[in-house]
């Protein structure tokens, strides 16, 4: 079972702020950072695959990511030029430090994961080209954030060897295809840039909550609490790679048609329908066009009738698939398995947890009370059991 404390340090990078000793037009969170680093590492994975198909570790990649978040957490204090230059001196020491503060709250997940925590950290030759994507994926997503803040800053007296050192750290990863392309400002990069303008809707935007979250961000939380869900259930790699990606890209619409809340949707009977139909046209017209012709399938796959488990039998999509048999039947690469209903318990507790910790920070408006008893009865009342995941035990923790 996913442990309290590895959720608590998970949701801990919505608190830490970056560039807080530049001059900022808005506030930046980690954990929107590292969203948008995903979406990049997604983005620059596939196009090295397109080159030489079978040369990513998909798993490696998103763990590697997960890491690499829990790392920050813990390093948040810590200014990024002494960092990097403790890294250099004293890596091993830090590293050992950090797997110490964590090694109780990652011991309860399932398939390995703290061995890969170790080995991520202190093995070189491990998972070395899935570390260059994420590298690459970290100073994209650092270089998105700086042009907002560079010319509120030109005055600094450092924030020219801050551009170089972003630009140095990237042209280092030029011979990644997908570098070259963001790079080139094709219409890839403007589907990065797209992607990165969901850290500016917030969550809950007529409900003052702390701390605040994004949609980019809240995507992310999905996306994790997704991959914890697939280690306990011992998803085959193609089941795991749909859940966390189609975690990661579930509320990508909103770019175009902002967070509709949900009691908005249910107050007029068709209106969520509408909606969605509204948003299949939108993607259509102006998210597809972005990416490549033969992404298409796999981002539909994630992003339409997301909530729903799927399958391919026989070429085609069948949905509604029983989670036993997701667990037994089609837990097999061949049938490119989604757990819908894991997508949306784990949206479901993202939306507790946000409200959740502000209640607990003490900031609790009636609406944030009322939401997250109502998503906890919900969920009490029919003891969502999927495989060795209980839901209700996770929302107990918090409630």
């Amino acid at each position: 079972m996913i442990s309290k404390g590895l959720i608590e340090r998970i949701f801990q990078a919505a608190s830490i702020q970056r560039w807080n000793d530049h001059v900022r037009p808005m506030e930046f969170a980690e954990i929107d950072k590292q969203a948008h680093k995903m979406i990049l590492a997604f983005t620059i994975a596939k196009f090295q695959e397109e080159e030489k198909p079978g040369c990513v570790n998909w798993r490696l990649l998103i763990e590697g990511g997960i890491i690499e978040l829990l790392h920050r957490v813990i390093v948040t204090d810590i200014k990024p030029p002494i960092f990097h230059k403790i890294m250099k001196e004293k890596g091993r020491e830090l590293n050992e430090w950090v797997f110490e503060q964590l090694q109780d709250d990652i011991g309860s997940v399932k398939g390995n994961f703290r061995d890969t925590f170790q080995r991520y950290l202190f093995d070189d030759n491990f998972a070395v080209f899935e570390k260059k994507i994420l590298h690459a994926s970290h100073y994209l997503a650092t270089n998105w954030e700086f042009q907002i803040i560079y010319h509120s800053n030109t005055f600094l007296y450092d924030i020219e060897k801050t551009r170089n050192e972003i630009e140095s750290q990237i042209e280092y990863h030029i011979d990644l295809t997908g570098v070259q392309r963001i790079l080139l400002h094709s219409d890839i990069a403007r589907f990065i840039s797209l992607c990165g303008q969901l850290r500016f809707q917030q969550r809950w935007a007529q409900t003052h909550r702390i701390p605040k979250t994004s949609v980019l961000g809240h995507m992310l939380i999905v996306a994790i609490l997704s991959y914890f869900c697939s280690c306990e259930l011992n998803t085959c790699e193609r089941r795991m790679y749909n859940n966390f990606f189609g975690s990661l890209f579930h509320d990508l619409p909103e770019v175009l048609t902002r967070d509709i809340v949900s009691p908005i949707k249910r107050s007029i009977k068709g209106l969520d329908q509408l909606i969605k139909e509204y948003e299949l046209n939108e993607v259509n017209e102006r998210i597809f066009p972005l990416i490549p012709q033969n992404w298409h399938d796999e981002m539909k796959y994630f992003i339409f009738h997301e909530f729903e488990n799927k399958v391919y039998i026989n070429n085609s999509i069948t949905m509604g698939i029983s989670p036993d048999a997701m667990n037994t039947q089609y837990n097999h690469d061949i049938y490119n398995p989604m757990d819908g209903e894991i997508l949306k318990a784990c949206d479901d507790f993202a939306a507790f947890l946000e409200a959740s910790f502000s209640i607990n920070y003490g900031i609790k408006p009636e609406g944030l009370v009322s939401a997250r008893r109502s998503i906890y009865q919900k969920y009490k009342a029919k003891h969502l059991v999927i495989g060795d995941v209980d839901f209700i035990a996770l929302f107990d923790y918090f409630y």
